[in-house]
C-alpha cells in the first residue's frame, strides 16, 4: 500500500514538473510569426559556415570580435560578411550587437551578430559552434548550403531558436 501512494505520489510530481517546463517554455519561446514580422531590410541566401577562432597561443577568454565582445562558443552568436556589413547596421567596435533570424534545414535561430570576416565566396555567414550545432548536430558538415539570413529590427532579442 506504501508503494502505492509512493508511486502516485512522484507520478503526480512528475506530472507537474513535465507542466510548468511546456508553461515557461510556452511562456518564454517567441513565435516564428513574430520574428518573420520583425524582419527588415532584404533577405541574404547563402551558405553557412563554423568558425572557432581559438589557436594555440590566443590570449584567454577568447579574442575580442569585431563588436568588442569576446567570442563565447557557447552562445547563439555569428559572424556575418565583411560586405554585408551595413545591412546589419555597420557590426564595429563599441556598438551594439545586431540580431539576425538564420533559417536552415527546417530549423530556425536567432543569433546575435557580434562579428565580420572575409568568408570564402558563397559564404554569407559564419556561426559559432552552439548555433551550428543546433543546424547540424555532429558537426560533420562544416558548410550548410541554402541559409537564409534576415536582419532583425531593434536590438531587444532573446537568441536562440524559434517556433
Amino acid at each position: 500500500m506504501v508503494f502505492r501512494s509512493s508511486a502516485a505520489i512522484c507520478g503526480a510530481l512528475v506530472a507537474l514538473g513535465v507542466s510548468v517546463t511546456v508553461a515557461r517554455s510556452e511562456a518564454s519561446g517567441v513565435h516564428a510569426s513574430a520574428v518573420v514580422d520583425a524582419a527588415c531590410g532584404d533577405v541574404i541566401v547563402g551558405a553557412a559556415s563554423t568558425y572557432n577562432p581559438f589557436k594555440p597561443g590566443k590570449e584567454e577568454g577568447g579574442p575580442s570580435t569585431a563588436s568588442g565582445e569576446r567570442y563565447d562558443p557557447s552562445v547563439w552568436t555569428a559572424a556575418i560578411k565583411t560586405s554585408l556589413r551595413r545591412k546589419f547596421g555597420g557590426v564595429q567596435f563599441g556598438a551594439r550587437p545586431k540580431f539576425a533570424l538564420v533559417e536552415a534545414v527546417g530549423k530556425k535561430v536567432i543569433v546575435k551578430i557580434n562579428d565580420v570576416g572575409p568568408l570564402k565566396p558563397g559564404r554569407i555567414i559564419d556561426l559559432n559552434e552552439r548555433t551550428m550545432r543546433h543546424f547540424d548536430p555532429s558537426m560533420e558538415l562544416g558548410v550548410i548550403p541554402d541559409v537564409t539570413v534576415r536582419p532583425l529590427a531593434g536590438d531587444d532579442w532573446t537568441p536562440g531558436p524559434v517556433g
